[in-house]
């Protein structure tokens, strides 16, 4: 039976069969979850997989190998940088959650970890970034009733960890 959960734990810790990438259109190495990804899995290896691809537009996914960590997969999902809510920033944040999903179900992914997409470098507001975030899971897991998936939220803190159950208990 698919799940969600928030846990207090870095990306790169987890071992779930795949865990996302808060990604730049580029698909290059960033800050943040970005940066931590790329050191490590490899920065030259993930770079020159993500240079296989090119680009992937804001609200669209590609998939990597895991590299060094604990995942065989990484999902680069690409969401929206946060102007003012009225340039279709909900709709690229959720379409970046689903897209990543799909990836994970093609390839048999049993277990997905993500960081909160577009809620750091990208300025998406927190909470609003928390709702986006778990109502598509939520619709995810409720459209997709043969798939058996454990989705899981990273965060560092524990306000992050306290605002994404919150926001987990409003869809369940």
């Amino acid at each position: 039976m698919s799940s969600i959960h928030v846990y207090r734990i870095s990306i790169t810790d987890l071992e779930t069969d795949a865990v996302v990438n808060a990604a730049n259109s580029g698909l290059r190495a960033g800050g943040g979850v970005c940066g931590a990804i790329f050191r490590e899995a490899g920065y030259d290896r993930l770079t020159a997989e993500c240079a296989a691809y090119g680009h992937c537009d804001t609200g669209s996914a590609v998939i990597t190998s895991g590299l060094r960590l604990r995942a065989k997969y990484i999902i680069h999902a690409v969401g929206p940088i946060y102007q003012d809510g009225h340039h279709n920033e909900r709709e690229l944040l959720y379409s970046a959650y689903q897209s990543a999903l799909k990836l994970a179900v093609q390839y048999d992914c049993r277990s997905v970890g993500f960081p909160l997409i577009s809620a750091g470098i990208y300025g998406y507001p927190v909470d609003e970034a928390w709702t986006v975030a778990t109502e598509a899971c939520s619709d995810f897991i409720r459209s997709h009733p043969e798939t058996d998936i454990k989705i899981i939220f990273a965060v560092l803190n524990d306000d992050m960890l306290a605002k994404g159950r919150a926001a987990l208990q409003k869809v369940q």
